[in-house]
């Protein structure tokens, strides 16, 4: 007896909604099955079996939202019947903006943190259910879950999972695959040619060793496509606060630039604060090499930070059993927990490091990053010690918001990559510290800050200097956005 998903799998395939031949994908890859699921607006029984189907989905998962929006335009109308029939709110995200009237790309009542379940129709790698999230990311929305009707199975799971959107399939490849064969719709030439073209033709495929999903040979650029905005990333759902703030910082401010500040007098660091503070997202501190601290000293970085809207990051690089780091970062001399919105940590003592730290941080609203790499030449910091680093960061991203590292380490979009030895021209100096351009770091190496400290510092106007900085990254930046928009 034939079940509602092969009994639908085979009305896809009489109205056409199933092709097989050899077609062009919008990639320009010659595929052997093409899925059209535009006919389904002139079968109006079949499109409220598939409406039907996806709200049922929905209810077997329990999935919780506020409201739903189908990707344009195919998934519009399935997500209007469902959402008519069983009276839930819609929001349509349009493809243009209006240049009069409310100019908004997405139309409906809602509020700033709520939830949308996005519908779609199918889904290769997931970038036009990724594309609608961003619009919503932006009007202040979170999205959670989506649910397609057809799965290609080319990769769309693990990297909607791995930007923290929970991919729910009704139909996947293989079972039309395996029905539309088995009914004799298809020989079995044509179905071992799908499969093994599906095969051949994945984003992710599995690690050696276990069964979860990893970027296939073309790494450099899948990594850069499946990066989100500054500004997305900002409204993530389970993103760190203090991650949040300092995107929404990068975004206001175009600036994705730490300066280093590693100068030795209070006077002169506050000056360069003040001085350099409008231009960074971030300043990086080494409070034991300023020779005349005070507690007032931090309160007039404070007041800057709060004027100039940056961040401070001090630079302790804590390396001790979690009870010494946590009465490091929290008394003695320099109250580092008092001040500083962020610190970071070498993980060679294990989880205790960041269990000390956030004994005392989290309750502040503070944050750590993991030091994963490090730009001085003949590092340790490689292989499986940076794999370390992000498995601890994974464990503990309730207080974990990043890393300090050469480059990108992992798709999570909630986690700040940082990658110090920044300056317009690369190379190095004679104590092994290794120099690389802003456009290497953020369009090669998929970094997100940039750390500069010589190549402002040493500059006859720091300020003007900083300026020239801040605008090479910000332009790398908008680099890499053009090019996953191609």
């Amino acid at each position: 007896m034939m079940d509602g998903m092969e009994s639908l799998i085979l009305k896809l395939h009489d109205v056409n909604a199933v092709k097989f031949g050899e077609y062009k994908l919008k990639s320009g890859i010659l595929t052997p099955i093409y899925i059209d699921l535009r006919v389904l607006v002139s079968y109006p029984a079949l499109m409220n079996q598939v409406a039907g189907l996806i709200y049922q989905k929905v209810q077997d998962e329990g999935l919780q939202f506020d409201s739903v929006c189908g990707v344009p335009y195919t998934a519009l109308p399935l997500a209007t019947i469902i959402c008519s029939q069983n009276e839930l709110p819609m929001l349509i995200r349009r493809k243009e903006a209006k240049d009069y009237g409310t100019k908004r790309l997405v139309e409906g009542s809602f509020h700033e943190g709520d939830i949308c379940l996005i519908i779609e129709d199918t889904v290769t790698s997931g970038s036009s259910i990724l594309e609608t999230a961003e619009v919503l990311y932006k009007e202040g929305l979170k999205v959670t879950d989506a649910i397609v009707l057809m799965d290609r199975e080319q990769g769309g799971v693990p990297m909607l999972a791995s930007q923290g959107i929970r991919l729910h399939p009704i139909i996947s490849m293989f079972k039309l695959i395996d029905v539309l064969q088995a009914t004799k719709r298809i020989s079995d030439e044509m179905a071992e040619k799908v499969r093994k073209f599906i095969r051949e033709n994945n984003t992710f495929s599995p690690k050696e060793g276990n069964g979860s999903a990893a970027p296939v040979v073309k790494k450099a650029r899948v990594d850069q496509d499946l990066q989100l905005s500054y500004e997305a990333r900002a409204r993530l759902p389970g993103v760190h606060p203090l991650a949040s703030q300092i995107f929404s910082i990068m975004t206001e401010k175009q600036s994705n630039l730490c300066l280093s500040a590693d100068v030795t007098s209070c006077e002169e660091l506050l000056r360069l604060a003040d001085s350099v503070g409008p231009k960074i997202c971030m300043l990086k501190t080494h409070v034991d090499i300023l020779k005349d601290f005070t507690v007032d000293f931090t309160r007039k970085l404070q007041a800057l930070a709060e004027k100039h809207r940056f961040i401070i990051f001090e630079d302790r690089k804590f390396a001790d059993i979690g009870n010494t780091v946590k009465h490091q970062y929290e008394g003695g001399l320099y109250q580092i927990s008092a001040w500083s919105h962020l610190v970071n940590a070498h993980v060679v003592p294990g989880p205790g490091v960041v269990n000390g730290l956030a004994a005392v941080g989290q309750s502040h609203g503070r944050g750590c990053l993991l030091i994963a790499q490090m730009s001085s030449e003949g590092s340790l910091a490689t292989g499986d010690y940076t794999k370390a680093a992000v498995k601890m960061a994974e464990e503990r991203s309730d207080f974990v918001l990043g890393f300090i590292c050469g480059s990108k380490l992992t798709n999570q979009p909630q986690f700040i990559h940082m990658t110090p030895g920044v300056q317009l021209q690369a190379g190095g100096d004679c104590l092994g510290q290794q120099y690389t351009t802003p456009e290497e770091v953020l369009l090669n190496r998929g970094s997100d800050v940039i750390i500069v400290g010589r190549g402002i510092l040493q500059a006859p106007d720091r300020s003007e200097a900083a300026e020239t900085y801040r605008q090479a990254g910000w332009s790398a930046y908008t680099k890499r956005l053009a090019q996953q928009a191609v």
